[in-house]
C-alpha cells in the first residue's frame, strides 16, 4: 500500500498538470504558450512520467519479494523521484539548446518532444534518435522487466496449490493491467523517428490522461 499511495500521488499530479490545461484551452480557445512555459510543462510531464515508469518497476519487484522492510521501501521511492528528475533534465538539456527559426505552430495539444523538434532549424535525426533512446528505449527496456518478473512468478506457481495461484494472480493482475496501459502507448509514441502522425494525439490522450485516471480505480476495485 506504500507504493500504491505513491502511484496514486503521481497519477493525481500528472492528471492535474495536463487535463485542466487542455480543458481550459478548449473552453476559451487559447492556443498560445511561451517557450519557457512549454519547456516547464515538458519537464513536469516527463518528470512525473519517468517517476511512474520507475515506480512500476519497483512495484513489480515488490510483487516478487515476499517481505520488504520499510527502510528499503523509502529508499526505493527516493530512487523513483531522483530517476524522474534525471530523465526530465536530460530531455530539457537537449531542447533548450535548439534554435527555433521557422514556424511556431506545433501540431499537437501538448508540448512534447517530437512536435517541438519539427520546429527547429537544425537536422534533428541524431537528436531524435537520442530522444527515442532516452524515452522509447527506456520504456521498452523497463517494460520487459515486469514481464520477466511475471514469468518468474508464474513459473514458481506450478509447485503451489490452486489457492496460492489465485492469490498470486489476483495480486499481480491489477499491476499488469496498469503496466500494459502505460507502457504500450508510451513505446508506440517515443520509439518512432522524429515524425508525428494524427493517431499520436489519440495515443497521448490515452497514456497521459486516461491511464492516470484509470489507475486508482483499477487498484481500488482489486483491493
Amino acid at each position: 500500500y506504500f507504493f500504491l499511495t505513491c502511484l496514486s500521488f503521481i497519477d493525481a499530479l500528472y492528471t492535474s498538470v495536463t487535463t485542466p490545461k487542455i480543458i481550459m484551452d478548449l473552453l476559451y480557445q487559447r492556443r498560445t504558450i511561451s517557450l519557457a512555459s512549454c519547456l516547464s510543462r515538458l519537464f513536469v510531464e516527463h518528470f512525473l512520467g519517468g517517476s511512474e515508469i520507475i515506480l512500476l518497476i519497483v512495484m513489480a519487484y515488490d510483487c516478487y519479494v515476499t517481505m520488504m522492510r520499510q527502510g528499503l521501501c523509502r529508499l526505493l521511492v527516493l530512487v523513483v523521484w531522483i530517476g524522474g528528475v534525471l530523465h526530465a533534465t536530460v530531455q530539457i538539456i537537449f531542447m533548450v539548446n535548439l534554435l527555433f527559426c521557422g514556424p511556431n505552430v506545433i501540431d499537437h495539444f501538448m508540448c512534447d518532444l517530437f512536435p517541438l523538434l519539427k520546429l527547429t532549424c537544425r537536422d534533428t535525426y541524431r537528436l531524435g534518435m537520442i530522444v527515442a533512446a532516452n524515452s522509447g528505449a527506456m520504456c521498452l527496456l523497463i517494460f520487459s522487466m515486469p514481464l520477466t518478473s511475471y514469468k518468474v512468478i508464474l513459473s514458481s506457481l506450478k509447485s503451489h496449490g490452486s489457492e496460492g495461484q489465485h492469490k498470486a494472480l489476483s495480486t499481480c493482475g491489477s499491476h499488469f493491467i496498469v503496466v500494459v496501459l502505460f507502457f504500450v502507448p508510451c513505446i508506440s509514441t517515443y520509439m518512432s523517428p522524429v515524425v508525428t502522425f494524427p493517431v499520436d494525439k489519440l495515443v497521448t490522450v490515452f497514456f497521459a490522461i486516461l491511464t492516470p485516471m484509470f489507475n486508482p480505480f483499477i487498484y481500488s476495485l482489486r483491493n
